[in-house]
């Protein structure tokens, strides 16, 4: 685990900035440490005490006879610096910065920040803040309680990560009242140095730990996490909750592309490419949390629910429809087994409706016989209090069916007011049906995840690198900016995306020649650097099959645009295919993001696109064009032709690799990119090179 090590596993720990007085978060967090019963060493660090909480006190680090593994620093923001010197001096490889006044206040406090990271490093130490609530570890062997939370979690194999720290109390509060066993926990605050990556790793290797959550603000390298992510996903499931949604617009830009892809889009991206389930409230975060820790994966999407009231199980099952989970279609066995077991009265269908007089033991053997039908993946398990039913015993019933079934996920809901009884532990418990439906939807969702195919960024032959390179050289050589028609052309052509036969022609007259030497029907595009969205300008004239038709449409279109016109794109027609878009941009925080969607000039109405992360697999682009509503208008919609949907895909695929060649590329619009019965076509292409 690394160099991490020192801050989970401490034989002794320092606390600069302890005081004789409570209720000061310095003493607060020595006194957390003594009563939670920390193993190793504790060391009071403060000028002029000889003794604080009954433990010998020293005037400075460096008066501590031996040697620190852990130092918590806790003293005002002006004399942070220095205590980090005298850490480091003493060569403590772990060191906490609670205190604040750091990067999150001003550009004076950001470069005292970073110059203290780079003295940590240089020393070869690690820091966690500063500004930070301080982290914990709930290994006997340890104890370690270094925050000051009032509050200590219980042990248990969920490990998390926070970038605030008001809400990290919060967190460790909820925790508790959860019962959610929690295996570490740190609090990260500002991420000069540690960050979520860093515990990331850490955790990977951790065996008390099996699942991850992390409470995101930013992301630091989240071309780094998603190949961290990815990895760790396989084994060990993450769950994050991503704050600023509501913050965060379509971006200004001039590509379609980049009106289209907004930073949250990228986040799902990011999570989605590398196995992260995503929730959106803290609630969500624990009831997914508690679900992953207690119960096995689904294997499918398929539920079945049991219910002593038909009312809360019909809200089971619109709840589970709507978060694209299915009813299961119990089978023939199943139904016999309950008609059996059941009154008369009772509802064998899905939703199973034992009627409210169903005692513990019908709970327990409808329950076995749920979870051994095959075509049930999960079951959500209802129980609303009657007076003639114990709920202790109506637990236990559950909890012992849910233990000696098959390896298959229960869901309890104890629709009253208090906590489920103590005999649940074992099987997470719900308030609701719908928290219950929706976290088996995320699990079943990252089940699917790890059971598919890893996916591959494929390697094309036939690119023409060099050519590519060239094309883009030439752009930046001039300052960079929108690339020519014919420039964008060869651009994607080099890499294998095809695009029609096409001339610029500077007059009228070379407009009318070239559309005979390439071959009736044309289209007539005006180019220039302020036509970029064609059709807002009404600068293209379509199906134009003869050369007076040519010789009109481009006087009316150099009369009409005058001085903005550079010249004039003619361009094979393509009048067949469905009409698609395929784009990238190069987000300041993710990279280069790759799009597709419909296309045409609805493509900004529908907003009806997809996004990944560079570099695309194979898997991912099959995934992003599945998503599409517009896939319809490929598999052919109301009995057209199917259009070649395995090429689009591959455009998709060539479009990743381009940016990867050209990481100079800013945004790259494809829009329409005919797909033809074989084949596509890439009617209009536009980019932009930094």
């Amino acid at each position: 685990m690394g160099e991490l090590t020192a801050f989970f596993e401490p034989a002794c720990v320092a606390v600069v900035g302890a005081s004789r007085e409570r209720n000061k978060i310095g003493s607060e967090i020595l006194h957390n440490l003594v009563a939670t019963g920390f193993t190793g060493r504790l060391v009071p660090v403060h000028p002029s005490a000889d003794v604080i909480q009954g433990l010998t006190a020293y005037p400075s680090m460096a008066t501590i006879p031996f040697a620190v593994d852990l130092a918590v620093i806790v003293v005002p923001a002006a004399h942070v610096p220095a205590a980090v010197d005298e850490c480091l001096a003493k060569h403590v490889p772990a060191i906490c910065i609670i205190s604040a006044g750091f990067g999150e206040c001003d550009e004076d406090g950001r470069a005292i920040e970073r110059e203290m990271v780079r003295k940590v490093r240089a020393a070869g130490s690690r820091l966690i803040g500063p500004n930070c609530m301080g982290l914990l570890n709930t290994d006997p062997r340890f104890s370690l309680n270094a925050t000051f939370s009032p509050v200590y979690p219980p042990a248990g194999a969920v490990a998390m990560s926070t970038q605030s720290g008001a809400l990290g109390l919060a967190i460790l509060d909820y925790a508790r009242q959860l019962n959610i066993g929690i295996s570490s926990f740190v609090s990260v605050g500002n991420k000069a140095d540690v960050s979520g990556n860093d515990l990331l790793r850490y955790w990977e290797s951790d065996p008390r730990t099996a699942v991850i959550l992390l409470y995101l603000e930013s992301f630091g390298n989240p071309s780094k996490f998603s190949r961290i992510a990815r990895r760790i996903s396989r084994t060990k499931p993450i769950v994050a909750l991503k704050s600023g949604r509501s913050s965060v617009g379509a971006r200004a830009a001039a590509s379609h592309t980049g009106a289209l892809a907004a930073s949250d889009d990228f986040v799902d991206a990011l999570f989605h490419q590398a196995g992260v389930i995503r929730t959106g409230t803290v609630t969500e975060l624990f009831d997914v949390a508690t679900l992953l820790s207690r119960q096995p994966l689904p294997p499918g999407r398929r539920v079945a629910i049991l219910t002593n009231a038909g009312g809360p199980g019909i809200l089971a099952a619109d709840a589970c429809l709507a978060h694209g989970l299915v009813a299961a279609d119990l089978c023939p066995e199943t139904k016999a087994g309950l008609r059996a077991l059941l009154p008369r009265a009772a509802a064998v269908n899905n939703p199973v409706d034992m009627l409210a007089s169903a005692p513990p033991e019908h709970y327990r053997q409808a329950l076995r016989l749920l979870l051994a039908d095959p075509n049930v993946d999960s079951v959500i398990a209802i129980f609303i209090p009657p007076l003639v039913t114990s709920a202790d015993e109506v637990a236990t019933a559950i909890a012992a069916a849910a233990a000696e079934g098959p390896s298959k996920p229960v869901a309890g809901v104890f629709m009253r007011s208090h906590a489920a009884p103590a005999s649940l532990a074992a099987v997470p418990c719900y308030a609701f049906p719908e928290p219950a439906a929706i976290a088996l939807s995320r699990v079943a969702q990252y089940g699917e995840w790890r059971r598919r195919p890893l996916g591959e960024v494929p390697v094309f032959g036939d690119i023409q690198a060099g050519l590519a390179r060239a094309v883009v050289d030439t752009v930046k050589q001039r300052g960079g900016g929108w690339l020519t028609a014919v420039e964008a052309n060869a651009l994607v052509s080099a890499v294998g995306i095809a695009t029609p036969r096409s001339d610029l022609a500077l007059t009228v007259d070379d407009a009318v020649a070239s559309a005979v030497r390439l071959g009736l029907p044309v289209a007539l595009k005006a180019v220039g650097e302020s036509l970029l969205h064609k059709t807002e300008h009404r600068a293209v004239r379509l199906g134009l099959d003869s050369a007076a038709a040519v010789r009109a449409a481009a006087t009316e279109l150099t009369q009409a645009l005058g001085d903005r016109i550079d010249g004039l794109l003619v361009q094979s027609m393509v009048s067949a295919g469905a009409e698609m878009m395929i784009g990238a941009i190069n987000d300041p925080t993710f990279g280069h993001v790759v799009v597709c969607g419909s296309g045409g000039v609805l493509v900004d109405l529908l907003a009806d696109a997809a996004c990944r992360l560079h570099p695309v697999t194979d898997q991912d682009a099959a995934e992003m064009v599945d998503s599409l509503k517009g896939v319809r208008l490929l598999r052919g919609f109301r009995g057209a032709e199917p259009a070649d949907e395995t090429a689009f895909r591959d455009a998709i695929l060539r479009v990743s690799a381009l940016v990867g060649l050209c990481p100079g590329i800013q945004e790259l619009d494809l829009n329409p990119v005919k797909v033809l019965p074989g084949g596509v076509s890439a009617v209009d292409v536009r980019v932009r090179v930094s």
